[in-house]
């Protein structure tokens, strides 16, 4: 008996920009939530960013909230001259579950550097300030950062922005299409080397654990798949692509995470991944892989 059924969206393009496989309106606006991190970094690091590859990856990540974490955000801010008093985004306990923990249970408040979108704003106040920019206002859609970053995103989408809001974090929010985001991922995935875009690549392909965390399925599926690079979103988004550029774009309808990665990772089986290297993530209560293959057409994801 199926007690649940999720609808949603899902395209997997070819490095040419072809479509491979889609199901539901993959030209619909939508917001991409922190799918779009992956683009926003390679925004700042055209703009100047210049990070490790670990802190370049941290710049890409919602992360969990792991003592490594906050003490990389810790390191942008330090850079920047800022301090965590600068960040725009709100107070947070830590996304992962056991940190969350821990800080109960020891009585600790919530930080703005624990929130999952510290990394990136850390970052935004790195870029503004060497390029000589206000920060106070760093999170204004008319700010020159956030000006760039928008530019950013139609280049590489190759849309212009359906719509503009603010995301969870307070930061700019830019919709676009689930192709146009598959396609920008893509883009990053294949860029060839020496430019930013490639660096971001590469950061998060060489520190998963900092796009993500050590207990959640984007850093495992990065370890797993050779050269992948992956990024969730709130409201059940994701975006992987593979090096040479082939790319997928998942959005779960209701916004329910539970039917996200089994769809991504049938997405996945669809780009040409092995299914030895994606078992780890088929749960045989979700038949997602061979219901995408069906010749008959998509189905729903029960």
């Amino acid at each position: 008996m199926v007690e649940s059924v999720h609808h949603g969206s899902v395209v997997v393009l070819a490095p040419d920009g072809s479509t491979l496989f889609q199901a539901g309106d993959v030209d619909a606006a939508c917001y991409p939530r922190s799918a779009a991190k992956p683009v926003q970094a390679a925004a700042m690091a055209r703009l100047g960013l210049s990070l490790p590859p670990e802190l370049l990856a941290l710049t890409a990540a919602s992360h969990s909230g792991e003592p490594f974490h906050l003490e990389g955000a810790q390191r942008v801010l330090a850079a920047s001259g800022s301090t965590e008093d600068d960040l725009g985004n709100p107070a947070d306990l830590p996304f992962d579950p056991v940190e969350r923990d821990r800080w109960i249970a020891a009585g600790r408040p919530a930080r703005k550097l624990a929130h999952n979108c510290s990394g990136k704003h850390a970052s935004m106040l790195l870029t503004a300030r060497e390029n000589g920019w206000p920060t106070e206002d760093y999170l204004d859609p008319d700010h020159p950062l956030q000006r760039g970053i928008a530019a950013t995103v139609e280049e590489l989408t190759g849309q212009r922005i359906a719509h503009v809001a603010a995301d969870g974090c307070g930061a700019p929010l830019f919709a676009v299409s689930l192709r146009g985001l598959a396609t920008a991922v893509g883009r990053i995935a294949r860029a060839p080397g020496g430019s930013p875009e490639a660096a971001v690549a590469r950061a998060a392909r060489a520190h998963p654990e900092m796009v993500a965390g050590t207990r959640r399925d984007a850093t495992a599926l990065m370890r797993a798949v050779p050269g992948l690079i992956a990024k969730d979103g709130f409201e059940a988004v994701q975006v992987a692509a593979l090096p040479d550029g082939t790319a997928v774009a998942v959005k779960i309808a209701d916004g329910t995470d539970r039917a996200r990665l089994p769809v991504t990772v049938a997405a996945l089986a669809l780009a040409g991944v092995p299914r030895e290297a994606l078992a780890p993530f088929t749960d045989p209560r979700f038949a997602v892989v061979d219901a995408l293959a069906d010749p008959r057409g998509p189905v729903p994801v029960h």
